[in-house]
């Protein structure tokens, strides 16, 4: 889906990331939780754009404001001041619905917890985006396949996650997120619940994949390898960003 630049864009058609068009521009991000009488100030005035086709690591301590920063960007929470653009279009002028169809049809997510369903198989949680996005059963079947081989687990596709190794659990989530194509692919902590092994496969599939295809990763972590295999890293402390490599 070709999306137009809204009147609400401010970066200049012009700029480039390393050479590559920005994909996303934050301005002046604030957000703030309020629980009573305490206020945290989760994001104090991010700027922060990202090219298309970059792998981009976040990094900084607990608390400083990674998850929320990844959550505001991606659109799945929402922030007090300031403007986030995606693909030349500015989030606040999508309204709930138009928001959630657009990360339908343009991003993936790669969390920690795998979020899979135990009950169903690996091809069956593939191809649950695109069934709710409407598409076609049989479509999103040969899809949620082909996603699936993509990662090296054609042979995986009926076996349940119970039936997996965490490797492989992960993999089964990283075919989710691509089934779609996206433009973007968010991923928090994401060999968080991972052995050494597994996560040098899983990073390893995101790299190539990264390579291959195009897709911008952005990827929240604290592990300075995973960082190291990210072209570029962004460190946060107390809601802001204090370098940007």
């Amino acid at each position: 889906m070709q999306t137009q630049p809204a009147e609400t864009n401010k970066w200049d058609e012009g700029e480039t990331v390393g050479g590559a068009a920005p994909i996303v521009v934050a301005e002046n991000i604030f957000k703030t939780f309020r629980s009573g009488e305490i206020e945290v100030h989760a994001l104090r005035g991010v700027d922060l754009t990202i090219g298309t086709g970059e792998m981009v690591a976040i990094m900084g301590p607990s608390g400083c404001g990674k998850t929320t920063l990844l959550n505001t960007l991606s659109g799945l929470d929402s922030f007090d001041d300031g403007q986030v653009t995606i693909e030349g279009t500015s989030l606040e002028d999508m309204n709930d619905r138009r928001r959630t169809d657009y990360r339908a049809r343009r991003m993936g997510f790669v969390f920690q917890s795998f979020n899979l369903l135990p009950v169903i198989s690996a091809v069956e949680n593939v191809e649950m985006p695109l069934l709710v996005s409407g598409v076609r059963p049989a479509e999103a079947r040969i899809r949620s396949l082909e996603s699936l081989e993509s990662v090296g687990l054609a042979d995986r596709a009926s076996h349940r996650p119970m039936q997996l190794s965490g490797g492989q659990i992960q993999r089964v989530t990283i075919a989710r997120a691509l089934v779609n194509n996206p433009a973007l692919v968010w991923a928090d902590e994401p060999t968080g619940n991972l052995d050494v092994g597994s996560s040098t496969e899983v990073l390893g599939l995101m790299q190539r994949l990264n390579r291959e295809q195009g897709q911008t990763f952005v990827i929240v972590t604290h592990d300075p390898q995973v960082a190291a295999l990210c072209g570029r890293i962004v460190r946060m402390k107390d809601g802001e960003i204090v370098e940007n490599e």
